[in-house]
């Protein structure tokens, strides 16, 4: 039995876990007053047989079962009143209809139409093959962008849509297109983790069809195959509206997409919802109110990093102070919650990097610098002058934990003395999968048969001590600067993954696979 899919009303709410802090919600209140909730179980099966999926999508309409030779729909606010009538006609029974949430009906006519129909299987005359140079302007003029819609779209332009919404619906950050030699596969990666959500047919032009449409959403050029390509998109799911960062690589098999997906409406955390324990959240907040000096955070991509540095800034922000970030890209508006800031994105076509970006915001008296990462030696000598003549600045970099971010910064190319006198503090950070408490860790359809679902933070906080300062200086080793570190009552991520599982909050495998390579 499915899970039923919540319909909001102006006394509860519908609450819809977004991507970022596993506690931040957003709430959707549309003016309508239907309490039940929609249940895939109660759909007719006459509705599927006489309407079609896209009319159902179309105009927002989905069966909710019969009642005394009625049938009763959910329709969205926005539903043609036509539309409804022509349903009822086309049933040959009374209608009853009642308002629910447009998302929340699209999800269950998705849901309940791919039950229906054979995974992976498209008719051949359904398909939409790679559009010719000339049709590029009218599928861009079609392509309406929003998900909800299905109007005028194509198949092709239908699928693409149909598994952007699947993707922003289980919360995934992540969609691979990734075509093998028998299948091509479509995988999101969920809390971290990539899981098989499609699998089409190893069909040439299928698979090409849909790697175009993602071109085209992206302003890519759809004739070059034979070179990575970057692009960018922004789709929308009523007043949603999500940022999509694709790459593409050819391959062996033909070419391969990736979408990052930046949800613009997922609410910021607060810092005390990241997670952090008291004993690294007092001293890393000591550092952070200071008036100078380099906090780093350090992690693999995806470990929550930009999110910990957004919420730092959230929290030590005031009108008293001035905060400019330069970052690539901007993945979070923040003034959109009353941060007084200012945000400048790196665009390399014209000329601003991290270094030179930097140089300009030095210009215009700045408090607090963010820089959305070191990654060269430019950056981090700019960075390190900053914080010696004044300025607080963060930022991150890519190193397997917080001791190893001084030596890094040192195989930069920055002198010793200088690192000792600038580095303020280190956190190095993971985030790990928490058990499911609706299924107890057992594994159900929520949580993808794993048992874990949201995740939390793990972190390991270095300050930099006057006696670290002294070895950093004398240029002392890795090995050295560690056990200098941990005499310093450095906590490692180990130890923090240990003590979440000695609470019961994640398993003993998953604390080893998020701290692999860390000491």
């Amino acid at each position: 039995m499915s899970k039923p899919i919540e319909v909001s009303s102006a006394e509860s709410p519908i609450q819809l876990k977004l991507q970022g802090c596993d506690e931040q919600k957003s709430e959707l209140q549309p003016e309508d007053k239907l309490t039940h909730l929609l249940h895939s179980e109660l759909v007719s099966k006459q509705f599927l047989e006489l309407i079609p999926r896209d009319f159902a999508r179309q105009h927002l309409i989905i069966s909710q079962g019969s009642d005394s030779d009625v049938e009763r729909l959910a329709i969205a606010e926005s539903s043609d009143p036509a539309a409804i009538f022509n349903v009822g006609v086309r049933l040959g029974t009374p209608i009853d209809s009642q308002v629910a949430d447009a998302e929340a009906i699209a999800i269950l006519i998705d849901e309940v139409y791919e039950k229906r129909a054979h995974d992976g299987e498209i008719p051949d005359d359904q398909i939409s093959y790679e559009p010719e140079a000339g049709e590029i302007e009218r599928l861009l003029t079609e392509a309406d962008r929003d998900l909800l819609s299905t109007e005028g779209k194509g198949p092709i332009v239908k699928l693409v849509d149909a598994l952007l919404f699947e993707a922003l619906s289980e919360k995934a950050s992540d969609v691979h297109v990734q075509p093998l030699d028998d299948r091509t596969l479509i995988r999101y990666r969920i809390d971290g983790v990539l899981h098989t959500a499609r699998e089409l047919p190893r069909h040439r032009k299928l698979t090409n069809a849909v790697i175009s449409r993602i071109k085209v959403m992206g302003k890519m050029d759809i004739a070059e195959r034979r070179i990575p390509q970057d692009g960018r998109a922004t789709v929308t799911i009523g007043k949603r509206s999500v940022d999509l960062r694709i790459s593409t690589l050819p391959t062996s098999y033909g070419e391969r997409a990736v979408l990052r997906l930046l949800d613009n409406s997922q609410q910021l955390c607060d810092f005390v919802e990241l997670g952090m324990p008291q004993h690294v959240a007092q001293p890393y907040l000591d550092r952070a109110t200071r008036t100078n000096g380099i906090i780093l955070v350090t992690g693999p991509t995806g470990s929550g990093k930009t999110t910990t540095l957004y919420s730092t800034l959230r929290r030590i922000g005031s009108e008293q102070v001035n905060i400019m970030t330069i970052e690539d890209p901007i993945e979070y508006e923040l003034s959109t919650i009353g941060l007084a800031l200012s945000q400048a994105q790196v665009n390399t076509r014209k000329g601003v990097t991290f270094a030179n970006g930097l140089r300009h915001i030095l210009r215009q008296d700045p408090d607090i610098i963010m820089i959305g990462e070191i990654r060269d030696a430019e950056t981090a000598r700019i960075a390190i002058q900053a914080s010696l003549t004044g300025h607080l600045v963060f930022s991150t970099l890519h190193t397997n934990d917080a001791v190893s971010a001084m030596t890094r910064l040192i195989d930069l190319g920055i002198e010793p003395y200088l690192v000792s006198a600038s580095l303020s503090a280190v956190l190095a950070q993971r985030l790990v999968r928490l058990i499911h408490g609706d299924c107890q860790g057992n594994g159900c359809e929520d949580c993808h048969k794993t048992g874990l679902r949201g995740r939390t933070g793990l972190f390991e906080l270095l300050v930099v001590s006057d006696s670290i300062r002294t070895q950093i200086s004398n240029g002392a080793s890795l090995a050295e600067l560690r056990v200098e570190a941990k005499a310093n009552g450095l906590h490692t991520l180990r130890e923090e993954g240990q003590r979440l599982v000695a609470k019961g909050l994640t398993t003993q495998s998953e604390a080893q696979r998020v701290v692999e390579g860390a000491e």
